[in-house]
């Protein structure tokens, strides 16, 4: 294997560590994790809750594997992209900026994301092994990783709104 060969690996699998301990983190209480979704300005929060559970949970496990790789990259997009939109980036770059910190975690996971669907999966992967990594080139790779911006675009058109300030009652 070339270096970036490996180095592709680690961060699809990273990543994919990473998307699945969330998921499993939102469905271990799925009633608060649609409180707090609700608190944000999600509409349906009960629905919210299951499919960010459900998904990040699917994604995580597909990088992992690399098992549909781009897809699974564009599904990790959107994931940030929505999350980003909605919560971080009124917190600013860093993550420390408590209670819903900033957004440079979410906005490197996705530039990581598209990295790994515009180079696809390396050698070590579940799309390698059934021969689906040679069907994608460079190219679609990355507009099918941006379409998850339009996904995105879509789950905050139909589901979220900014919610009214907090009162200082």
């Amino acid at each position: 294997m070339e270096p970036i060969e490996i180095v592709i690996t680690v961060v699809r699998v990273w990543l994919g560590v990473v998307m699945t301990a969330h998921g499993v983190n939102h469905a271990r209480s799925l009633d608060g994790t649609a409180k707090w979704f609700g608190s944000k300005g999600f509409r349906q929060a009960t629905m919210q809750a299951r499919g960010s559970a459900f998904g990040e949970i699917a994604i995580g496990l597909a990088l992992v594997t690399g098992l549909l790789t781009i897809f699974a990259a564009a599904g990790l997009v959107s994931i940030m992209a929505v999350a980003f939109w909605s919560i971080h980036r009124f917190a600013g770059f860093f993550v420390f900026s408590r209670p819903d910190e900033g957004y440079e975690y979410v906005a490197t996971a996705a530039l990581a994301a598209i990295a790994v669907a515009t180079h696809g999966p390396g050698p070590l992967s579940l799309d390698e092994a059934l021969g689906l990594a040679d069907r994608f080139d460079e190219t679609t790779g990355l507009v099918v990783a941006l379409l998850g911006l339009a996904a995105a675009a879509g789950q905050l058109a139909l589901f979220w709104r900014m919610p009214p300030p907090k009162s200082d009652d």
